[in-house]
């Protein structure tokens, strides 16, 4: 018997591809009005960052409507240009590494020992910020300047009572290392922010498991806890090179005694103290910050998308705390420390200048009023508007902000990798920038014709915005990275909507990092400095304005009393808002039905 083959079936015919026509019907079927929003809040800021920062760029490097390299030449031709990249560059890296242990160090404490303070911990985020910068960099001179400085003072009669005579110091806040302690000090914060909401959202089943497994706390330390806090260290790292590049009140008032110069310092002297203003160097140099702080930007892409890293799932179950033993009272006094180095002393110190009026080394304690008090809150009219300027911009811009952050992070999550890492980088382009660059572009853009924004409300909340966003999307970023893509398509598969998943998922887990940005934006945007001296009218004065208005003048007892102001305004609506978002509420997941 013979058998006989079956013929072989023919190939199946290609795919045949729908019409683009079908396409696009295909795709507009499938927005939602989520997605509708998202798009049109990335498109917006895309465009006002592309548009603004586009402006100055063209003028610059197409002046005569020629290609010139005529910037870069004179930037990188400046006086002495060579020592004052290589003092940025050491400055920020060696504060950025003290930052990241100390901040991370902090952060464990606080998230997983029986040391933990809950007060100090919802506020030591924002706890330095809470002075404008040059007003803590102020305030450490008034503190450690090395003849008149209060701690000096204090120590060098301690001193004396044990055989030991000093004319002046024996600290002196003019020096590298008091350089890059107040730069330490102003990046704490980052670390702390991001890696304790890292800690927050790690499943604690994750550890205990591997822990049963044989694991010791190294190895655990080591194999799980890192890789799962990849995004927040990565993060925290970002908003360290950007902060730290960008820096202006700290070295621009330690800096010129001790003979450092950085390069903020260098950009804001060719933009505001040149005549005229030399645009085309301090641009040009802006392109060293391209380099490192598109390292860093890049550096965080790759961590966000690897897959190595651990996510939060959706138990929500806090890690019980380990037990310090005799440990813990050191580790309370650490979490003590940091604000009384960033906030206590420096207030005591403005405090007593405030009260006597002037800065010596012999405080006349008989000679006290609150003088300056009355003066900067009932007498200075322009001081009164200033301050309710400045309030009104910051809580509308951080809401604001931190709303579109989070909406151009959930968007970059689904992006395609090509298209997202355009959005991305158009986003993050300000950070690159000087925030004085930044003005000069909304001046140029905005400011003349047809649209007259100078001097107006309008044209520094979107300068604001503009300079912000960067820095809140990096913390939505971390913020977003957290939660499982498992999580999400599971909650798709039951039948939720992304309005639904946002609501009931997406933010209650990125509730608490969102919460630390926006106190973050708010503090920063209350005291910003550099783009309000230009962006600022006579009817839109802002505090950053009259702080350097004041420092020039030199009225430091004034400068005293408006600085304690503007802190306790801070300290009330930071801590309500700190106070009311911490709640373990929001940390959880709802179960989406």
């Amino acid at each position: 018997m013979t058998t006989t083959a079956a013929p072989l079936a023919p190939p199946p015919p290609p795919p045949v591809k729908a019409p683009l026509a079908a396409r696009a019907r295909e795709r507009i079927r499938s927005l939602t009005p989520f997605r509708v929003v998202t798009g049109l809040v990335v498109l917006v800021f895309a465009l006002l960052v592309l548009y603004t920062l586009g402006t100055v760029v063209f003028r610059l490097f197409f002046p005569d409507g020629g290609f010139s390299l005529a910037p870069f030449r004179l930037a990188f031709t400046q006086p002495g240009i060579g020592k004052v990249i290589l003092n940025t560059v050491i400055i920020v890296a060696s504060s950025g590494v003290l930052a990241l242990v100390v901040g991370s160090l902090l952060a464990w404490i606080s998230e997983r020992t029986d040391a933990r303070l809950r007060p100090i911990a919802a506020l030591l985020p924002v706890v330095p910020f809470l002075l404008p910068p040059i007003g803590g960099a102020i305030g450490w001179t008034v503190l450690l300047s090395d003849n008149a400085g209060y701690l000096n003072v204090i120590l060098r009669w301690l001193l004396d009572h044990v055989g030991v005579h000093l004319e002046s110091g024996p600290f002196n806040i003019y020096s590298w290392y008091g350089m890059i302690i107040l730069y330490t000090l102003y990046q704490i914060p980052f670390a702390f922010m991001l890696v304790s909401a890292g800690l927050s959202s790690i499943d604690p089943q994750l550890e205990e498991a591997a822990r049963v497994s044989g694991y010791g706390k190294l190895k655990t330390l080591r194999k799980v806890t890192l890789p799962a806090l990849k995004p927040s260290i990565g993060g925290a790292g970002l908003l360290m090179v950007w902060f730290g590049f960008s820096l202006f009140a700290v070295p621009v008032i330690i800096g010129p005694r001790s003979g450092i110069e950085v390069l903020a310092v260098r950009i804001v002297n060719l933009l505001t103290f040149s005549y005229p203003a030399q645009i085309e160097p301090a641009v040009g140099l802006a392109s060293v910050l391209v380099l490192f702080v598109g390292a860093a930007w890049y550096f965080q892409g790759r961590i966000l998308r690897s897959g190595r890293n651990a996510a939060v799932g959706g138990k929500g179950r806090r890690a019980a705390p380990q037990k310090l033993g005799i440990w813990r009272r050191p580790a309370q006094a650490l979490l003590l420390l940091y604000p009384v180095l960033t906030l206590v002393l420096p207030v005591i110190a403005f405090l007593i200048v405030a009260l006597t009026g002037y800065w010596s080394a012999n405080v006349r304690w008989d000679n006290t009023s609150f003088k300056m008090f009355e003066t900067v809150i009932f007498k200075n009219f322009q001081t009164q508007l200033a301050l309710k300027t400045s309030v009104i911009l910051a809580l509308v811009g951080a809401t604001i902000g931190i709303v579109a952050a989070t909406l151009i992070a959930l968007y970059l999550r689904r992006a395609g990798r090509i298209r997202g890492r355009f959005v991305d980088a158009v986003i993050k382009l300000p950070a690159i920038f000087s925030p004085i660059v930044v003005g000069v572009a909304f001046i140029l853009s905005v400011g003349g014709t047809p649209l007259n924004l100078s001097g107006t409300f309008l044209i520094l909340l979107l300068a604001y915005l503009v300079l912000f966003i960067p820095q809140g999307t990096v913390t939505a970023d971390a913020a977003a990275a957290q939660i499982a893509p498992e999580l999400i398509e599971a909650a798709r598969l039951s039948g939720a909507s992304e309005n639904r998943i946002l609501r009931r998922i997406q933010l209650p887990l990125m509730l608490p990092s969102l919460a630390a940005g926006w106190s973050l934006m708010f503090v920063w945007m209350v005291g910003e400095l550099n783009a309000s001296a230009l962006l600022a009218g006579a009817g839109t004065q802002v505090i950053g304005f009259q702080l350097l208005d004041i420092v020039t003048s030199g009225t430091l007892g004034v400068l005293s009393a408006l600085v304690l102001l503007l802190t306790v305004v801070n300290l009330i609506i930071i801590g309500l808002s700190a106070l009311l978002t911490r709640s373990r509420v929001f940390t959880g997941v709802r179960t989406v039905t």
